[in-house]
């Protein structure tokens, strides 16, 4: 399995030097900051697949086929995070049904393997979505930088030749990148609690006894929760607020 394509780098000959730069920034975003920017990301790629699928389906260029476009791009959009969970559940259902039929093809329970993925997608959320926008940066801004490179020397330099030579480092060196993607959004993303820990515990300071013994005995998020990623804690941004 070659995870950069030689297909597709054949498809995108030709493109562009300023498209291939902007292939590699759009990447490099998506590598550092796929799970701190998902909410931007779901919603953005939704409503352009959306949006193109509204487009197609009218086959007449006229106000009817933007009108479809448009419509079904804002209302993809609105949804898109209502739907983030049933997507990361099919997702994770796909994925561990393929893994258990590529490596036990006599294991012919697809129901099972699916609900069993699902499952697992809905608790590594987090973990989930910071590999997949890991990989997804890495083969963007791998074929922007081969297609640049083949751009910028001319005749001497083929692409597709070079990719089918060196498919097997470009495979190792797309998974090391991947995964190191991850550990850098989770540095990433601890940091960003560190920060909003600090906030509170400023916060707290400025509270009477009362007052912080009540906070304590509100409900807080799980080392589970933590590891596995819910999007909001239990306990308010602002703890200093007083109930009513």
């Amino acid at each position: 399995m070659q995870l950069v394509a030689a297909e597709i780098l054949t498809e995108a000959h030709g493109m562009s030097w300023p498209v291939a730069a902007f292939g590699i920034i759009v990447g490099m975003f998506l590598w550092v900051f796929g799970w701190q920017w998902h909410r931007f990301w779901i919603v953005f790629v939704t409503t352009v697949i959306a949006g193109t699928v509204g487009l197609t389906m009218q086959q007449e260029i006229g106000p009817r086929m933007l009108a479809a476009g448009v419509l079904l791009a804002i209302a993809a959009g609105l949804l898109a995070m209502d739907l983030s969970r049933l997507i990361a559940f099919a997702v994770g259902g796909s994925v561990c049904w393929l893994t258990v039929h590529a490596i036990v093809p006599t294991f012919q329970q697809p129901l099972i393997c699916f609900l069993i993925g699902g499952i697992l997608g809905i608790f590594t959320y987090r973990l989930q979505w910071m590999l997949l926008s890991s990989l997804v940066g890495t083969l963007l801004t791998t074929y922007s930088i081969v297609l640049l490179i083949e751009k910028l020397s001319g005749p001497d330099f083929s692409a597709v030749d070079w990719t089918r030579i060196n498919s097997l480092g470009l495979n190792i060196g797309v998974l090391i990148f991947s995964l190191l993607g991850i550990v850098v959004q989770g540095q990433l993303e601890r940091r960003r609690e560190s920060r909003e820990q600090r906030k509170r515990d400023k916060a707290l300071a400025t509270l009477s006894e009362a007052e912080r013994e009540h906070i304590k005995q509100l409900p807080r998020r799980s080392w589970l929760g933590t590891l596995f990623g819910k999007e909001r804690e239990a306990v308010p941004n602002q703890p200093w607020r007083r109930s009513a």
